[in-house]
């Protein structure tokens, strides 16, 4: 073995540490003489040395031996080592002042160790033993990394975010990065340098990716709009550049970032729109001190609303679901989450009206949101009388009950497939709308409806079904290269759900701007590129046709309906057909009798009969379509 293998090696004997620290103190011991007499020790002070010489060794032996110092890995010294080693050395020069305490006033009246001794003696054993271990450290850091090969870094943000992620890659991944650069937007930075490091403008970034190799863009920017991030994000996939976020502050592990927690950025934050700004004075005064009960509590709609209403302080949540252990999942998290929130837990299941009535009766609940549904086309293609019962009949049974027990607001949740209807789906939701608002008209409960598209994330959408494609190493299967979908993140329609609740007067089908559709296909690609793939060469995409009910793009608005703005820019009203209730209450009643029948085929004609616009597109209901349907 190498004497500097040797010196370096994790388990270098720890005796020999326990001697090198014991020399370090004879050293500064030595040194405390020269320094405090001028390098001209008296003969008093030399006769008197062994005697010194005796108690501080002992002393500092029997403190080494106890608090085991010698024991940490020299070369993995870290500030917790620093401070064991000043409390140490602290305490044992405490000692040789009680020393001096006692002999003076109970032996001989005599300092036995000079207090200037102490003190000199004090100072230069901390110093040289943590300096020591610090440089023996660096030394060890630049003899091994010497010859490994860096990858390149750059840091999105020159703020204090930016420095901390810059002393965190050095402490974490300091072996395998290197910060290249900093970029700010900020032009009064550029060109200066932070922590050794050149701040550049954002006009450099291509230049430096083009000419670097760059493993990674860290952003460390908090908040930063999504379209920007976008921007950095088409800009680095060009170059192979992988973008990593920095979390959230409140995120960070006891206030300290970790390099670990800095992660990729994933599809979801790319989507994401400007942040919503709420009335929260107004949904205060809606949800505060209330009994709120929301349906289908265990999904991911559902689940997000009461995250949501929490904060508002309500009374008591009530959470309905019949899938009993995302239920369950749920109540662990508001058990561990929110303990000061009083909630029950209810299983349930909305189509059975016994159940539903005394959860009512119960509880009286005096705000609902009903997101319990059916959602999944192809599902419910092939199983119409299921849509019936849940979507249309369990949506009929919450609203009666609405009534009967005096709910002050009835908030449901539909979708955009509702909108000229070309599936079961969409056409039972539509429905469901229609009762709901043709009850308004006969009660003091408010009936409330609220659309959006696709929400990022949820159970069974494109987004996660991608994901796990992807790490099965693909293909990623896509029904149509030009199919379309609009997008909004959950907690984003839940807040736009809130809000549309506390501004609704009873009747209305509030809208919500979705933004830009977005090509799947498009966006499948843009998630390959985020893994670190390359599409057709580490994984394909294949198209497997539309399925039975799928439409091209989505809509928000029927034809025939036109919208009114409210004081929220992202929330519209739809101006749509209106229904006798009496009519309507009797075709829905009897729609939901033909559920015993099991006829499918009866079922879907008699939706059509309800719903005139849907059509249904590629599915073998689409013979039932005529010319001469009419509403009844």
């Amino acid at each position: 073995m190498k004497p500097i293998d040797f010196l370096f090696q994790r388990n270098m004997p720890r005796w020999m540490i326990f001697f090198i620290d014991l020399g370090i103190c004879l050293f500064s011991l030595i040194l405390a003489y020269l320094v405090r007499f001028n390098f001209s020790i008296p003969q008093v002070e030399i006769e008197a040395f062994p005697l010194v010489f005796g108690i501080i060794l002992g002393i500092r032996t029997l403190s080494f031996y106890i608090s085991k110092i010698y024991q940490g890995i020299v070369i993995y010294t870290s500030s917790k080592d620093a401070q064991r080693i000043f409390v140490v050395i602290t305490a044992g020069s405490l000692v040789f002042a009680i020393v001096n305490f006692i002999s003076y006033n109970f032996i001989n009246g005599k300092y036995p160790i000079p207090l200037s001794i102490i003190i000199i003696d004090y100072m230069a054993t901390t110093f040289l033993m943590i300096s020591l271990r610090v440089m023996f450290k660096a030394l060890y850091t630049q003899l091994t990394e010497s010859n490994k090969e860096k990858r390149s870094v750059i840091i999105f943000g020159a703020g204090e975010s930016g420095i901390i992620t810059k002393q965190t890659l050095d402490r974490d991944a300091g072996t395998k990065y290197k910060v290249l650069a900093f970029i700010d937007d900020n032009s009064k930075k550029h060109n200066k340098k932070l922590e050794g490091i050149t701040i550049y403008g954002n006009d450099k970034l291509n230049e430096l990716l083009q000419n670097n190799n760059v493993a990674h863009l860290i952003i460390s920017v908090q908040n930063l709009p999504a379209l920007r991030k976008q921007e950095l994000v088409d800009l680095c996939l060009k170059y192979d550049t992988k973008v990593l976020n920095v979390p959230p502050v409140n995120n960070w592990i006891n206030g300290e970032l970790s390099f670990k927690q800095i992660k990729k950025v994933q599809i979801e934050e790319l989507l994401e729109r400007e942040p919503i700004q709420l009335d929260k004075d107004d949904i205060q005064k809606q949800l505060s001190n209330k009994v709120i009960l929301i349906t289908g509590a265990a999904g991911s709609i559902g689940s997000e609303m009461v995250r949501q209403v929490i904060p508002f302080g309500p009374k008591k949540i009530i959470l309905l679901d019949q899938a009993e252990s995302p239920l369950y999942s749920m109540e662990l998290e508001l058990h561990d989450k929110y303990k000061k929130q009083s909630y029950e837990i209810v299983i349930g299941d909305v189509r059975n009206k016994d159940r539903m009535e005394n959860v009512f009766r119960t509880f009286q609940p005096q705000i609902v949101f009903h997101a319990a549904a059916y959602k999944h086309v192809p599902m419910m293609e092939n199983n119409p009388s299921e849509s019936i019962l849940t979507n249309v009949l369990g949506t009929k049974n919450l609203a009666d009950l609405a009534v009967e027990y005096n709910v002050e607001e009835f908030v449901m949740v539909s979708t955009d497939k509702a909108v000229n209807p070309t599936n079961i789906m969409g056409a039972s939701k539509r429905i469901a709308e229609i009762y709901i608002q043709s009850l308004n008209k006969k009660t003091s409960t408010k009936f409330i409806t609220t659309r959006f598209g696709n929400v990022l994330g949820s159970n069974g959408s494109v987004i996660p079904r991608f994901r796990q494609q992807i790490e099965a190493g693909g293909p990623l299967t896509i029904t149509h290269p030009d199919i379309t979908r609009y997008f909004m993140t959950i907690p984003e329609a839940c807040q736009l759900v809130l809000e549309a609740g506390t501004m609704g007067k009873g009747g209305e089908i509030f809208i919500f701007d979705m933004g830009k559709s977005i090509k799947i296909v498009d966006l499948a690609t843009k998630m390959i590129q985020l893994s670190g793939l390359v599409l057709d060469k580490d994984i394909r995409i294949i198209f497997t046709g539309l399925r039975p009910g799928e439409k091209l793009y989505e809509e928000l608005l029927a034809n025939e309906e036109n919208t009114v703005p409210t004081h929220h820019k992202q929330i519209l009203i739809a101006k749509v057909k209106e229904y006798d209730f009496g009519t309507i209450s009797t075709s829905i009643q009897e729609l939901i009798s033909l559920f015993d029948k099991q006829d499918n085929q009866s079922i879907v004609k008699k939706m059509k009969l309800l719903v005139p616009e849907f059509k249904s597109n590629n599915s073998i209901y689409a013979e039932l379509d005529t010319a001469n349907t009419s509403a009844p």
